[in-house]
Parts: structure tokens; sequence; C-alpha cells
């Protein structure tokens, strides 16, 4: 039966005829030029919808070399237009599709065969000038800073091995090496589980590095979804159907069969390595740490494979568009069903500068002070290092304009009485840190401080306010219209565009409102007249 979701090659062709894919045929530097290229993308002002994905057909390095492979950079989330497209739904959809994939996860299916598997390379293949990683055109994302070519759209693909349960994680990639290759990854993430599992157990830790999977793969494994959850399984709910996969050559493992790019290898439990500095989607170079590293034990790939790269680093990126879909709905799932808020109707997760763990604002439906106050203690726990300012807003607030949310902070917020400090919160992954200075013992245990604090505002109101002071909104809309006849700059609306009743207003204040709009005014100055008092 033929699949219905798109690998990579026909994603690229659903982008192109839409417009939102730009080739780039002139030799472009991967290591000075690539990343710097995309990134005015994201740091200038050209709006979100006209961003593109890129497809870079004659790529080289600062040695001269001219690579055989093509990099595809942007092409999975640099807007929602594009990631939409990869989720092959309208963008209103993608919502239902996340929850649809989170409830009804479909488990992959195993094939005897895959186009990733056209080319292998193994043993001394690995080895000769110009084989092994050195094929492989990955690009430096922070030039000037980075110490050498990170991969970035990397799923490392790792059982866990007394349940045998997948984990799928996306995590960047050091180049050290034709046969080795970094693996950056937190405290307390499944594949240092996996890790320290396999080296109490004393048996070696095998992983496969997928690039350029089908994008629906991407989607699901940059997620944070439950340990012992298939990230392949929530894939395929996002497919609707099974994703098809290959066992590896050389490791027991499996991976998407359709990808572009597989990395076999084993990864070392008895040592660390020193890895980094990074440009990091927190705003700044991360530091050298100890990390993991993979002896690589096969490649393979397709006969004319494409590499996959994302833009990070700074915020808006193109690996915080592809994360804020799920992260927002997943936050919003925990409130609403784990923790039972029902008032909770939205969660917005900041994403411009702040990365989207640290700004995190809760809409709610007419709640109880006490259940802004839960929903607001209850988010410092989501996730480690997530929510550093927490804001809970009425539902008439917008989450996703800062303006709205500082509007009701400043006036639906009383300091000493709805803002709260919690203390003892991980910093997660976020500056400042402590460089690596080198080694005084030969063990290494990680841990993460509590040393960090969370801010609370209950910005909801509380007691009845006046309207909103704009027009009502039938007249806002007639404006509009005369507006669009009159032939003026198209306008986009900013929420509030219309006043609205928020309680302090009564049937008295509504009827002088419509002798206003009738031109009966005089009716109300001879009212007020006759109440007029004597000072």
């Amino acid at each position: 039966m033929p699949r219905t979701y798109n690998d990579l090659r026909q994603h690229l062709t659903a982008l192109e005829e839409k417009g939102l894919l730009f080739r780039v045929k002139r030799a472009i530097n991967k290591n000075t030029e690539l990343h710097p290229l995309i990134r005015w993308q994201f740091r200038s002002n050209l709006p979100e919808s006209q961003r593109k994905g890129f497809l870079f057909e004659n790529v080289v390095d600062s040695k001269g070399r001219h690579y055989d492979f093509p990099v595809a950079v942007g092409v999975l989330a640099s807007s929602p237009q594009i990631y939409a497209v990869g989720l092959q739904c309208p963008i209103e959809a993608i919502p239902e599709k996340w929850e649809r994939a989170l409830s009804h996860p479909i488990a992959p299916e195993m094939v005897d065969q895959g186009p990733v598997q056209e080319v292998i390379h193994l043993s001394k293949d690995l080895e000769r000038e110009g084989g092994g990683l050195d094929m492989i055109p990955v690009p430096v994302s922070t030039p000037g800073f980075d110490n050498a070519p990170y991969t970035t759209c990397s799923q490392w693909f790792t059982k866990d091995p007394e349940s045998g349960i997948r984990n799928v994680g996306n995590y960047r990639g050091q180049i050290k090496g034709r046969r080795k290759i970094g693996c950056y990854n937190q405290p307390g993430q499944h594949f240092t589980l996996h890790l320290r599992k396999c080296k109490e157990k004393g048996i070696p830790f095998e992983a496969a590095l997928v690039i350029g999977g089908p994008p629906i793969v991407s989607y699901a494994a940059v997620q944070k979804v439950p340990y012992g959850v298939d990230e392949m399984a929530v894939a395929g709910g996002l497919a609707g159907e099974p994703l098809r996969m290959v066992r590896c050559k050389t490791v027991d493992l499996e991976v998407p069969a359709e990808a572009e790019l597989v990395i076999e290898g084993k990864v070392s439990t008895e040592f660390l390595e020193p890895e980094g500095p990074f440009g990091e989607s927190h705003g700044h170079m991360h530091p050298r740490e100890l990390s993991p590293f993979m002896d690589v034990t096969a490649i393979t790939h397709r006969k004319d494979m494409i590499y996959l790269s994302f833009i990070s680093q700074v915020t808006p990126s193109e690996s915080s568009v592809i994360k804020k879909v799920g992260y927002d709905l997943m936050f919003l799932r925990f409130l609403k069903e784990d923790v039972g808020i029902k008032s909770v109707i939205r969660v917005m997760m900041h994403e411009p500068l702040t990365n989207l763990r640290k700004v995190i604002v809760i809409q709610m439906k007419k709640p109880s002070e006490a259940e802004a106050w839960r929903a607001l203690l209850a988010a410092t726990s989501f996730h480690q290092g997530v929510g550093k300012i927490l804001v809970t807003v009425d539902e008439d607030i917008n989450p996703d304009d800062m303006d709205s949310v500082l509007w009701a902070i400043s006036y639906r917020c009383v300091p000493h009485k709805d803002i709260q400090i919690v203390r003892g919160q991980e910093k997660g992954h976020a500056p400042p840190f402590q460089y690596f200075k080198g080694l005084t013992e030969h063990r290494v245990e990680f841990e993460e401080p509590a040393n960090d604090s969370a801010l609370l505002i209950n910005a909801i109101l509380k007691q009845p306010f006046p309207p909103v002071s704009l027009p009502k909104r039938e007249y806002m809309e007639n404006a509009a219209r005369i507006w669009e006849e009159l032939g003026l700059p198209k306008i986009e609306r900013k929420y509030p565009w219309y006043g609205y009743s928020l309680g302090q207003w009564d049937e008295e204040l509504e009827e002088e409102a419509a002798l206003a709009i009738k031109g009966d005014h005089y009716i109300t100055g001879e009212k007020l007249a006759r109440e007029k008092i004597k000072i």
C-alpha cells in the first residue's frame, strides 16, 4: 500500500509549488556564508509569512572543496506556513492534528529495505581522505564563534536496554573526526538515561543519527513527550499511518526507511569529552562542556542525498518555530488534563529572544482567583527550566501580543497581592555558565542546582471593569468596509479593535450611549441637569 506522508524530497517539491522554496545555484561557502544568509530572514523586518526554505545546490568549504550533495536549510519550520506544508494540512488544522497524534499514536512498521540504505560506507571506507563524516557538507552555524561544524537537524535513535522502548531526540553533534561525532544533551534527557543504563549493565550503547527523514520525524523528535512514549509512534499519529522503518547495518536499531542519511555507531559509556562552544537557542554561545561522543561504525544514505540543517541560535529561528506548536499544545494538555484546570484555554510560550522557555502566558476563561494561582504554580513544574515569568490573563487578552499582556498586567494586577516569587527552580538550558577548565577527578556527576526562581503574575480580572474604550464591534466593522472602499492601505486588525463590556456597565449607561448614536443626546443632558448638586 503506498504511503501518504511525504519524504523530504516530496516536501521540497510541495514547498516549491507554493513559492516557499528558494534554490541557490551559485557557490556558497558552508563555513562562512550559508547560515548567515538564512539568518537575515529572522534578524530583519521581513514578515514571518515571507520566510522561505533554501536549497543550496553548489556547496563549497573554505579550502575550496566542492561537495557532491546539496544542503537544505529552513525547509521544515522557517514559518508556520512551511510547517503546515510539512504536516500536509492547513495552518488552522495544526493543533487538531497534534492533538490526534498525541492521543492516538500509530506504531511504525518494518520494511526490508529503503532508499536510506542505497549507499553503505563501512570500515576503511570511513577512514579514507574525504570519506566518513568528511563527505557530508555540515555547515558552521555561528561563524566566528562555533569551533566546528555541528549537525543540528539530527535525530538520535537509541533504545532503553531494559524495556527496549525507543527514544528519538534532536541533539546537536560536533564533527570531531571522520569517524567521531559529539552529542550534546542535558542531564535528565532520555538519551542520557539510556547511556547510564548501558554503563551500569556494562553493555555497548548503540545509537543511530538520522538526518533528513520525513518532516513528521523532525516534528515529533523535537517535542517533549513522556519517557517511554515512542516518538516514531507520535510521527505515525501525525501521518495517520505507520512510519516505515528499516534495520540498521551495524547496530541493533531501526531508522526511517525514507531518510536521506543515517550515521550508525557506539557511544562511549566510559569517557566523556569536551564539546562546544556552540551558538544555542537561549541566544548565547553555549560553553564547552563534557559530553558523550560516538565512534561511527557505518554511514548509509541515498545515492543523491540531500543534507538537512536547522537554523537555531537566537530566536525566532527554525528550531523555535518547529518546537512552538507542539510545546504550546502539550503545556495546555498538562494544565487542562493532568492538573485538571478546565478554565485554561490556551498557553503561549513567548518566542522572540526568550526561546519559548522563559516567558509563559496562560489564557483562562472566567477563572476563579484560586484557579489562576493553581495554574501558575502548576506551570512551574511542567518541565525543567521552563517558566521564569508566568502570567495568567483573561480570554479577552491576546497572549500572542505582549502589548495586550502588559495592558493586563498594568491594570488588572496589584503587585503586592498578585505577584509571587517561587524559589527552588532549575535554571535549565540558559546562561550564566561555568566554563570547562579541566577535570580534577575521573568521574563526572551531573547536577542541576535549584538556584533559580519564577515570577508568577496573576493578571486576571478580580472585579468588574468599565468597558474597553473603543467603538462597539458593529461600528468598527462598518468603518473597516468604508476604509476598504476608500482604497486606503490594507490593514490587519490588532486586538482589541472594538469595545466590549467588562462588567462595570449598566442599562442606564447603555441607553445613554444608544441615545447618542441616534443624535438624541440632549435627552441625557436634560436628565443630568435634574441631578445637579450645589457646591
